[in-house]
């Protein structure tokens, strides 16, 4: 009996010492809230509240729609002093973890007074929009394009492409999209580096995976390009949604290089830097290539070009289902070296060998053949004049038959 009342009690205890929700009429009251969006720099949330007896804590809630692990509630603390009425706000600085363009975020204030009444105010929700452009949209199954710049037809012709590269990703490594992807198609490369926080000055496009958001430079008069480049951003999209996971990540080489792979061909231009890197034996080692790559031009489209061959090399020679496996130990927390062992039976090393074996052969002759000119100039003179020497002969034959 006496064991019971000594619960009660202690329960009764915890129970005083938990803030109560109350409603406006008993406690804080808000007199205002507002947001101001300044795409892509911050958002600025205001509140303006008040109580019979001091404020003395406000704080703001949100959510950000997003892919995590579990449903994750940040915090923002705006700075005021403690009174009957305050009028304060609360920064997202986007320089210190940046949104893309269309994220919704969900939020609400929690305001406490010194008696301990607690006010919960309604969620709401906010849309991170570019609302410098008009934005027009369609959508086809799992994709949705915005854009501003251009006519119906050109929209249709990226989402023709989109779906099409979407068809070769599920046959070649039997992924698909999980969800609905964003994909917003600015009319320049200018315009899109005016919608990021930190740009490099060669980026055409950007994946935001965990947002399932693509946001994209593509002028109506650069289709050709932007085709492959959409191909390009929406393979990373689907590779990460189908291997997202708490245990581990692709190798960036492994990432870059299937988005490039079902992209199409590479350029005569990334071609050229590869041969010239394995004759000029300043190949990037693929263990390297599994951390980012370099934000200098030269080196980055080094780094693309190897990624697309080192995924060509796997796919010719051990084929999809291998491909499909890799991405599977990934997923499930496998380390780089494990999974490659497991399933092609060599480490990272051991890939970095036998790809770079291939690239002999065709690399040597290709060499060859650039020494040949001089050669061919050589023979060439010799030939001219053994068949002047032979004219000459022949002439003097000619001319000594004729005297007989």
């Amino acid at each position: 009996m006496i064991k019971r009342i000594l619960l009660l009690i202690i329960f009764l205890l915890i129970l005083s010492s938990v803030p109560s929700v109350v409603n406006a009429d008993d406690g804080p009251s808000v007199l205002g809230e507002e947001v101001e969006l300044a795409f892509p720099g911050k958002i600025i949330f205001y509140l303006e509240a008040q109580s019979a007896v001091d404020i003395v804590d406000a704080r703001l809630h949100y959510k950000v729609s997003r892919m995590n692990y579990a449903e994750v509630t940040s915090e923002g603390w705006p700075d005021f002093v403690p009174a009957e009425r305050i009028e304060t706000s609360w920064v997202w600085d986007m320089r210190r973890s940046s949104l893309p363009p269309g994220i919704s975020v969900t939020y609400w204030w929690t305001i406490e007074d010194a008696d301990g009444a607690l006010l919960q105010t309604t969620p709401l929700i906010l849309n991170f929009d570019d609302l410098r452009y008009d934005w027009k949209s369609i959508t086809e199954g799992p994709l949705a394009i915005y854009w501003y710049e251009g006519d119906e037809h050109f929209a249709q012709e990226l989402m023709d492409a989109s779906q099409r590269g979407l068809l070769r990703l599920s046959s070649d490594i039997g992924a698909f999209p999980e969800k609905l992807i964003n994909i917003f198609v600015y009319a320049s490369a200018n315009d899109l580096r005016g919608a990021m926080i930190f740009s490099q000055e060669w980026s055409g496009g950007a994946a935001f995976t965990e947002f399932d958001t693509i946001t994209i430079g593509i002028s109506p008069g650069n289709i050709d390009w932007g085709r492959g480049a959409l191909v390009h951003e929406l393979t990373h999209m689907v590779v990460h949604q189908s291997v997202f996971s708490p245990y581990g990540q692709l190798p960036t080489w492994l990432d870059e290089g299937l988005a490039m792979y079902n992209e199409g061909e590479p350029s005569f231009s990334l071609q050229s830097r590869l041969d010239e890197a394995v004759i000029e034996d300043r190949l990037i080692s693929v263990r390297s290539l599994c951390s980012s790559f370099s934000a200098e031009p030269e080196e980055a489209y080094l780094s693309y070009a190897e990624s697309y061959s080192i995924v060509e090399y796997l796919l010719a020679n051990y084929g999809q289902g291998k491909m499909l496996n890799l991405l599977t130990l990934f997923k499930e927390g496998s380390t780089y070296d494990e999974a490659l062992s497991q399933v092609y039976g060599f480490d990272i090393y051991g890939l970095d060998t036998r790809w770079q074996e291939t690239l002999t052969t065709p690399v040597v002759q290709t060499e060859k053949l650039w020494l040949h000119p001089a050669l061919i100039a050589v023979l060439s003179a010799l030939g001219t004049v053994s068949l002047l020497a032979g004219a000459l002969a022949l002439e003097e034959r000619d001319w000594r038959r004729t005297r007989a």
